[in-house]
């Protein structure tokens, strides 16, 4: 069975052994390099059955026993094969081969490699022969001797070599003179994170603990057999390994691994055991941790590939499950040494303190103490992981006899787990304390935590609020911050009216408490109620009142929700430049300093401005920064999405933003919901075929629904409005697409941002052309496009710029057409959005081609895309309601442009259709011909026919980005 991860590489390796006479995949000791080989060569010998498979896979101790590997590769050479051969070479390889006496002189040395040319040439002249040669480093040197000799001199197709070699990480193959001439060296690369996580659980069965999937995954370094191995003794393992400890390495791995490490000198190997033990190994830490000379004891280890020291003194393990062998080799007793020595040398206090927690692995007040002064350090200093990790220790470390303080420290752990993007962790430690503690205090704390961790999944969250309320009560400041949370549930679930009234009421409970943090927070959520409303003035006086609770935009910490709000204000009314310059210098601020759900909201809202910009290349960088922060969460793969749409590929988008939708649904999150199904609509919409059309028309009418439910009119919603209306014109669904742009007018606010006004102009423009009105529809297209140069929006503008070349195209007008294709292409290039480019170049191509195909007299009419689709079906034999179920429209949309086609054509039934059709074929002759050759897909000749029955599709329509 092929691991997992390894599928691409496979099929990259069938590729080249198609064309190449050898491939040799090449990696460390456990990276699966036999693995692949076996697959590769079942996979070659399925292909041709007829093939002879040749195989051998010689083991280490069989390097120095003379033609072992020779003898492996040649056992299922038949007898007759040798016979063939000229008496001296058949006795010379049947010595080799243990059936005769060995070949004493050079003579006979040279008889065994013609005798094995020989017989590989005889076994090709009977059909394909494929050697298989797993593990070159191991096989002995006579035998590598006569297939260096025999590869350099086979010809042709006949016989095809896999080999595999092991070679140090980076390292480069030894052996490939045992390979033909052409060999392609495939290095065997590591497993990522994600992929070594499914290996993991395939293996088990079942998921690993979070910290200790993410011990086996940093101490693995996507090797597959150390991540089976420390996963398997992982699972056994406790689920706080603690801060810093490598996983538990099982003997069996260690045995392999550290063979040669154990005949070291003592000393050399307490030098490696206290290195293992260190976060950041020096050999000055070594020193002060008492170890003489630890350059001399690390050159005796790096003889053996173990450990070395750099030029700057960093000690560096060759791989790290070696760090973690050495660890778990050693007695428990020399463990609690090694930290012993390493607290009193440690020089930050936060090394110091873990190393003294590790030291005396029992409950102690005072090393529980030290622990938590540890931890608020290195949360002051960025690092929420370790700060979780440290309150997780001195839990641990506090006496039975003091609840509270325990209660209190795993609290404190549980809010840096959630800082630190570790929403499991943190749930786990919140959980204990709500079932533990007698405190409603601490019970309010817990329940704080778990609807921090719940991230965008607040939907659930109702009874956990009700039942914080009940615990909270006569407490006003935990009251607002309960009454704050069913506002930020309220404005997930899209319950906006309830939303607004809970920001209220927290406002003012945290006014009466004293609670500016909790207020600020609260008058931002309505901001962003208000904003969703389409009441951008209620949102601006919400958010300044916030503002000068902080202190204005310099107001620290607490003023970084409200500049992201602000900033997404401005992005809303088309302030573009604005809105990026208050990200960015957010960004910038924060540093290391902001949690994991702030940073992605962060990253988010500038991924949105990039877009918005047509900084497409900076989106994607910003989305994958989102992606590595919280890899899974509606947001990272919206924005993710986001960026695809417009500076990636339409496949990779329509995936991404798929996931983004299940996510949002997973998590109940109406909010982002919106937004995941309005960029699956655009990116469905790139293909500009009708059943992509069909599937964005799907995706954003739910859109208009939520946004309905949720009496949301921000700026973004009519926006997506738009989408939606274009989306219907592909499909021919005139009359519903005129009734979104009647909705989206009546939604509009009296300072409507010129976007909306845009987006809704160039729907309406190609509705007019939809209908047969391409002249109005170029009008409205043309002040769209000079509505939007007036903004920074190139995005907006290319996608304009292509709907208006289109349709000018349609009205004949060829040189306005070109101009604004022309303009299109040259911007989308500059700002990188390459799915528009290509819709661009396309519009362009099929221009061209008209224009070589002559006027439209010349062969026939010009159908609209929904129009030459259902010609097609119809023409195909399909009934109205066949073409309606395969196009996702209605029968009554089918029949109307039939109707239309026939007009075009000046028939009345389809059997004259088909004959006109025909006639438009022939008419177009050699112009057309050309067009397919250059154009596979719909043509933009005047002339849409390109062969019996079968219309080819205009993409007059094909605008969505």
């Amino acid at each position: 069975m092929l691991p997992t991860g390894r599928r691409a590489l496979l099929d990259a390796a069938r590729a080249q052994a198609a064309t190449r006479p050898g491939v040799l995949l090449h990696g460390p000791a456990g990276i699966g390099r036999s693995t692949l080989v076996t697959a590769l060569a079942a996979a070659l010998a399925a292909d041709t059955p007829a093939a002879t498979v040749l195989h051998c896979a010689p083991a280490e101790e069989e390097t120095r026993l003379p033609f072992a590997g020779l003898v492996g590769l040649f056992a299922r050479v038949p007898e007759s094969c040798l016979e063939t051969l000229p008496p001296e070479l058949r006795t010379a390889l049947r010595a080799a081969l243990l059936r005769g006496p060995e070949p004493a002189d050079d003579r006979g040395r040279l008889a065994v490699r013609v005798a094995v040319l020989d017989a590989l040439r005889a076994l090709a002249a009977t059909g394909p022969v494929l050697l298989v040669v797993d593990g070159l480093q191991w096989l002995d040197e006579p035998t590598a001797d006569v297939l260096a000799f025999a590869v350099r001199r086979l010809e042709g197709p006949g016989i095809r070599m896999l080999a595999t070699e092991r070679v140090a990480d980076g390292g480069q193959p030894e052996r490939l003179r045992c390979c033909p001439p052409g060999t392609v060296e495939l290095p065997v690369p590591p497993l990522t994170d994600g992929e070594t996580a499914r290996l993991v659980r395939a293996d088990l069965g079942t998921d690993l603990p979070p910290a200790l999937l993410r011990a086996v995954q940093e101490t693995a370094a996507g090797n597959p057999l150390y991540a089976q191995e420390l996963g398997r003794a992982a699972r056994h393992a406790p689920a706080a390994l603690g801060f810093g400890t490598p996983p538990p390495v099982p003997p069996r791995l260690r045995n392999l691994l550290l063979e040669p490490a154990r005949s070291l000198p003592e000393s050399v190997r307490l030098t490696l055991l206290v290195a293992s033990a260190a976060a950041r190994p020096t050999l000055t830490l070594l020193r002060a941790a008492g170890i003489p000379d630890p350059a001399a004891d690390l050159a005796e280890a790096e003889r053996l590939g173990i450990a070395t020291a750099d030029a700057e003194g960093i000690v560096r393990f060759r791989h790290p499950v070696l760090r973690a062998a050495v660890h778990a080799d050693a007695p428990e007793h020399g463990r609690r040494q090694a930290h012993a020595r390493l607290a009193h040398a440690a020089a930050e206090p936060v090394q110091r303190a873990r190393h003294l927690a590790l030291a005396h692995p029992y409950e102690d007040e005072a090393t529980a103490r030290t622990l938590m002064s540890a931890a608020g350090s290195a949360r002051a200093d960025g690092s929420p992981g370790a700060a979780f990790e440290l309150a997780a220790l001195a839990a641990r470390r506090t006496p039975a006899d003091r609840p509270a303080e325990h209660a209190e420290r795993l609290l404190a752990a549980a809010e840096y787990a959630c800082d630190a993007g570790r929403p499991e962790e943190a749930g786990e430690a919140a959980g204990a304390v709500l079932a533990r503690s007698d405190s409603a205090a601490q019970r309010v704390r817990a329940r704080l935590v778990l609807l921090l961790g719940a991230g965008q999944a607040l939907e659930s969250a109702g009874d956990l609020i009700a039942e914080g309320l009940r615990d909270a009560a006569g407490d006003p400041r935990s009251e607002a911050r309960l009454h704050h949370w069913a506002a930020v549930r309220g404005l997930l679930c899209g319950e906006l009216t309830e939303a607004a009234r809970q920001a209220r009421r927290a406002a003012r409970q945290a006014a009466a408490a004293g609670d500016t943090e909790t207020r600020i927070g609260a008058l931002a959520t309505l901001a962003r109620v208000r904003s969703l409303a389409g009441e951008p003035v209620a949102a601006d006086a919400a958010l300044k009142e916030a503002l000068a609770l902080v202190g204005g935009a310099d107001g620290g910490p607490e003023s970084r929700r409200l500049i992201r709000m602000r900033a997404i204000l401005a992005l809303d009314s088309d302030q573009v430049t604005e809105a990026r310059d208050q990200v960015v210098r957010l960004l910038a601020e924060t540093g290391g300093s902001a949690g994991a759900e702030e940073m992605v909201a962060t990253l988010v809202a500038l991924t949105r401005i990039q877009v918005r910009a047509g900084h497409c290349r900076e989106a994607l960088r910003t989305a994958a920064r989102c992606s590595r922060a919280m890899a899974q969460a509606a947001p990272a793969l919206y924005a993710a999405a986001l960026a695809a749409t417009t500076g990636g590929a339409a496949d990779e988008a329509r995936r991404l933003a798929a996931r983004a939708v299940q996510a949002s649904e997973a998590d109940g999150d109406r909010l982002f919901l919106l937004r995941a199904l309005a960029v699956l609509g655009q990116a469905e919409l790139l293909g500009g075929d009708p059943r992509g059309a069909a599937a964005a028309v799907e995706a954003l009418e739910r859109v208009k629904e939520l946004g309905e439910a949720m009496c949301a009119a921000d700026p973004p919603l009519l926006h997506w409005y738009a989408d939606l209306a274009e989306a219907l014109v592909v499909l021919g669904e005139t009359d519903a697409a005129g009734a979104v742009l009647h909705d989206a007018h009546a939604r509009l606010p009296d300072a409507a941002p010129g976007s909306v006004l845009a987006a809704l102009e160039r729907a309406a423009g190609l509705r007019e052309a939809g209908l047969g009105r391409a002249k109005e529809g170029a009008v409205r297209l043309r002040g769209a496009v000079e509505r939007l140069r007036h903004l920074p929006l190139p995005v907006e503008l290319v996608r304009t710029l292509i709907a208006l070349g289109a349709v000018e195209r349609r009205a004949r007008r060829r040189n306005a057409a070109r101009e604004a294709l022309a303009e299109a292409l040259e911007t989308a290039t500059r700002i990188g959005a390459v799915p528009l480019a290509s819709r661009a170049r396309d519009e362009l191509a099929r221009l061209a081609a008209g224009e070589r195909g002559g006027e439209a007299g010349a062969g026939g009419p010009e159908l609209t895309p929904a129009e030459a689709r259902i010609a097609e079906l119809v023409g195909g034999g399909a009934t109205n309601r066949e073409v309606a179920a395969e196009l996702f429209i209605s029968v009554k949309t089918v029949e109307g442009a039939l109707s239309r086609v026939y007009r075009k054509f000046g028939v009345r039934s389809r059997t004259a259709l088909a004959h006109a059709m025909a006639v438009a074929v022939l008419a177009s002759g050699a112009a057309v011909d050309a067009i397919d050759d250059d154009q596979p897909g719909p043509s933009a000749a005047n002339m849409t026919i390109s062969q019996p029955a079968r219309v080819r599709v205009p993409r007059a329509f094909d605008t969505r980005n």
